[in-house]
């Protein structure tokens, strides 16, 4: 609530005016008006309003003074007030919507005749409450000069107010606590003091009312006529969106349900749907659980088994019978099971966790009570609900070695990041089964190995194990689909991409809809974006992000969203890509996935190194670097990050040492495919500007022969970038153009802006070196307007600064003058930079630059760096 306290805090510095702090009851109000009171300079007086007291006269004024003489009119009353009150002072009223009449219109009158009193009155009010009286509703919105809404709390603030608890909730409990109090902070607060400690860490807790909630609900409930009461069990017991016919044929009731229903509303015990009175349902989930806590185990199981034959909903109707079963019951165990079935063959993963986990609690065979609870936490990994998963781990790990123990283990252990558990995992799994007698087990360990493959990036590994997986799975099934979504990857990652794009041309016919559709839409998204079909791409990823499918993957969106924000960075969309990328890490903090964070912090890092904002920039390469970085699906990402963060600074040999890991023979050869993992031409750029030209052409030569052998457009452009450059400091004229002529068509004809503006650069640097100014001049105007249109302020200067050392456009000055490609070297070597690190930046030999300064001393009169830095020390000069 740091946002509503510290606007509160700055309008009471106001005085003659009237805030209104308003919000739902038990948003933590009251707390908030005591902390500024509390924090207020002046003299406060303070009155709490009732709702019994709201028909007596001047009631809050006689709390605020004692002894007051209310006689006359509320201007009367007003006048006395003013006359007798310390200048400045500050009033505060608590829960004004239950204030009498004359007391608020007394304060009304306070503020408007009487400026000279310099008073301040703070009103809290609670929203939404039926006690309140309109009159007094109306006057308080009148008399505010200002209003400061507090908002209920998220599941981020939950944690918070729980962790000052000494209580640590995983972020799906805390959403799960956040939805079930509404978000307000005193039934939080109340909940957690009073459940035991150990329901937290539980994996499907039923949260009960606070106290204060059950003996409010048990009053009012006292209050009902039996019809009404029976009425409102019902809808307890069938839960928001009930029918109205549904409640009151489970209550028993017979006629006209209004009566009835006129009378549960009025004690707010019932509310109706915002599509009018065909739908009914609890007003929260806490007054739910209360009154379901209030039937009695016996009352409530015969309610629940009644209602389990009156909902349509096959998963809600068994729920209903799991909390009518006091005892294991076989028949609807196996009922459960065959819908976790048939929910997890439609990809909606979170429903089949869920219903595998009541089976397990409903079955007495110990052996396959713990199938079902193995495959109920493999259900919520495929969900992307990786702190639930967690919560079941240590009963899984508790019970015998199955290979299907051991292959949900090891998929948990994937999603973690954590490589050599993994692997021995899932290498104990496929040890131990038998795949002749359990193919459906195997099947799914195969499928495991493959998004392990992905992980590392093996395309070999990745394409043998679906083989397997589609061999031994039934068609159709999760295992068979997924290893079939995945396995186009592996594919393109082993140089077959037009034979992965048509295989996924096949399987999205077959599968058209549903969440098992998201994952094959992701993975034909991914690979668009590996072969440039940029735009197709953005329209597969958009497409795969939401997780509204029943129960879609929250893990297969993770992989939509990283691959997207990569998207709008190429096309240079670079305010999109930071909006996906932030909305994705919340994801990333909710599911505790962490497979996808150091994708989503690279594209993070170069946005903010390219447009001058270091130190957001190093934010997002620390977080690339903590956490696991077994895989290569996160190790890469986060060399390429600090690479790209190198790179904006001008820093070549920062880029040679984050690159210097992917130049070694024991990776993946699937790092080196074109368009995988851009890494080459960063690695061939800073090579040249170091002065390494013989290393930079061997190791240009294999990377130009694979990427024209793959006709991969995207990534011959880049590298002809490089061996323009590359020929360019060779003094090699003609070649230079004719491999930078080359690019520039190549990366034109795609709609990648912001490797179009980095293309052009080099160009025009390279002719500014080789003399060719004019030509030069053309290529840094086209990358400058690139740059600017992104936001890319590094390299904004960088071309001000080649454009000024070109002079093409700067007017010829004496003799004594300095050039412009004098006046860039001035500039750098006054700000600090060695005379490498110029070279690097101008693209310049030292010894071009050493004499250029030779010729800087001459002309500026004097004999040292110091002398010109201090010369150069104005506003002017720093860039």
């Amino acid at each position: 609530m740091t946002g509503p306290a510290q606007e509160l805090a700055r309008l009471l510095t106001q005085t003659g005016r009237a805030v209104l702090l308003s919000g739902p009851g038990g948003c933590g109000r009251t707390t908030l008006a005591q902390r500024a009171a509390d924090a207020f300079a002046g003299p406060v007086r303070r009155a709490t309003a009732a709702d019994w007291e709201s028909g007596s006269g001047y009631a809050v004024l006689r709390q605020l003074f004692p002894g007051l003489n209310t006689e006359g009119d509320p201007l009367a009353v007003a006048a006395r007030i003013a006359a007798d009150l310390p200048p400045g002072a500050l009033l505060v009223v608590d829960d004004a919507q239950w204030a009498d009449v004359d007391s608020v219109r007394a304060l009304s009158s306070l503020l408007r005749h009487h400026p000279a009193a310099r008073a301040t009155v703070l009103l809290t009010a609670a929203t939404g409450d039926p006690r309140a009286r309109a009159d007094v509703l109306e006057l308080l919105n009148r008399m505010a000069d200002d209003e400061v809404r507090v908002p209920p709390l998220d599941a981020g603030g939950v944690s918070e107010l729980a962790s000052a608890q000494g209580i640590a909730l995983h972020p799906t409990m805390a959403e799960r606590l956040c939805r079930h109090t509404l978000g307000r902070p005193r039934d939080v607060v109340q909940l957690l003091t009073e459940v035991p400690r150990t329901t937290w860490a539980r994996f499907d807790p039923n949260l009960p009312a606070p106290a204060a909630v059950a003996a409010s609900v048990r009053e009012r409930l006292a209050t009902l006529s039996p019809e009404a009461e029976r009425f409102v069990a019902a809808t307890a017991v069938l839960g928001g969106g009930a029918a109205v016919r549904s409640a009151a044929e489970l209550a028993g009731l017979d006629g006209d349900p209004l009566p009835v229903l006129d009378e549960a509303c009025a004690v707010r015990l019932v509310g109706l749907a915002p599509r009018g009175l065909a739908e009914v349902g609890p007003p929260d989930p806490m007054v739910r659980a209360a009154v379901l806590a209030s039937l009695g185990p016996s009352r409530r199981s015969r309610l629940q088994r009644r209602a389990a034959e009156l909902v349509e909903d096959p998963a809600r109707s068994l729920r209903l019978l799991v909390a009518a079963s006091p005892v294991p019951d076989a028949s609807v165990a196996d009922r459960l099971d065959a819908l976790a079935v048939e929910r997890a063959a439609a990809g909606a993963w979170g429903t089949a966790a869920e219903l595998l986990n009541d089976a397990g609690r409903l079955t007495e065979d110990a052996q396959l009570r713990q199938a079902r609870i193995t495959r109920a936490v493999d259900a919520l990994i495929g969900a992307g609900d990786v702190f639930r998963a967690a919560a079941l781990a240590p009963e899984v790990e508790s019970v015998r070695e199955t290979p299907l123990r051991d292959a949900v283990l090891g998929y948990l252990a994937v999603v973690r990041g954590r490589a050599a558990e993994a692997g021995g995992r899932l290498s104990r799994a496929w040890d131990i089964v038998n795949a002749e007698r359990d193919p459906e087990t195997a099947a799914l360990i195969c499928q495991r190995y493959v998004l392990d493959a992905l992980c590392r990036y093996s395309a070999d590994d990745l394409v043998r194990w679906a083989d397997r997986a589609l061999e031994l799975a039934v068609p159709e099934t999760p295992a068979a689909i997924e290893a079939a979504a995945i396995r186009g990857l592996g594919l393109a990652a082993s140089g077959r991409a037009k034979q992965a794009r048509r295989d996924y041309t096949h399987l999205a016919e077959r599968i058209r809809h549903g969440a098992q559709a998201q994952r094959v839409v992701m993975a034909r998204g991914w690979l668009n974006l590996l072969t440039d079909r940029i735009d197709d791409a953005r329209v597969d990823l958009e497409s795969a992000v939401p997780t509204s499918y029943l129960g879609g993957s929250a893990r297969i969106s993770l992989w939509a969203q990283a691959w997207l924000a990569r998207t709008l960075f190429l096309s240079g969309e670079w305010d999109d890509a930071l909006r996906v990328v932030r909305e994705a890490l919340v994801l990333v903090d909710r599911t505790g996935i962490v497979l996808t964070a150091p994708l989503l912090h690279w594209t993070a890092a170069a946005v903010h190194a390219l447009r001058g904002d270091p130190e957001r920039a190093d934010e997002a390469l620390l977080a690339c670097a903590s956490g696991p970085q077994d895989y290569e699906i996160m190790r890469v990402p986060g060399l390429l990050a600090r690479a790209q963060v190198a790179e904006a600074a001008a820093d070549s040999a920062g880029v040679l040492r984050a690159l210097h890991p992917l130049t070694r023979s024991s990776l993946p050869a699937a790092v080196d495919e074109p368009g995988h993992w851009p890494w080459q031409d960063l690695y061939a750029h800073a090579l040249v500007l170091s002065g390494r030209s013989e290393e930079a052409d061997a190791f240009l030569e294999p990377h130009e022969r694979l990427a024209v052998k793959r006709d991969h457009r995207s990534a011959q452009a880049r590298l002809a970038a490089a061996r323009g450059r590359l020929l360019g400091a060779r003094n090699d004229h003609a070649g230079a153009a004719v491999a930078f002529e080359e690019a520039v068509e190549l990366i034109n004809a795609l709609p990648l802006r912001y490797d179009q503006a980095r293309i052009a650069f080099a160009y025009g640097q390279t002719l500014r070196r080789l003399g060719r100014r004019a030509r030069a001049d053309t290529q840094l105007v086209a990358a400058r307007d690139g740059f600017a249109s992104m936001g890319a302020a590094t390299y904004v200067a960088r071309c001000e600064r080649e454009l000024r050392a070109g002079g093409v456009h700067l007017p010829r000055s004496g003799a004594d003058s300095l050039t412009p490609q004098e006046e860039a070297v001035a500039r750098m070597v006054a700000r600090g930079q060695s005379n490498r690190e110029v070279a690097a930046e101008l693209f310049l030999s030292v010894k071009t630059v050493q004499y250029h300064l030779t010729r800087i001393y001459a002309k500026l009169g004097i004999r040292s760096r110091t002398e010109l830095a201090v010369l150069r020390s104005g506003p002017d000069d720093v860039a």
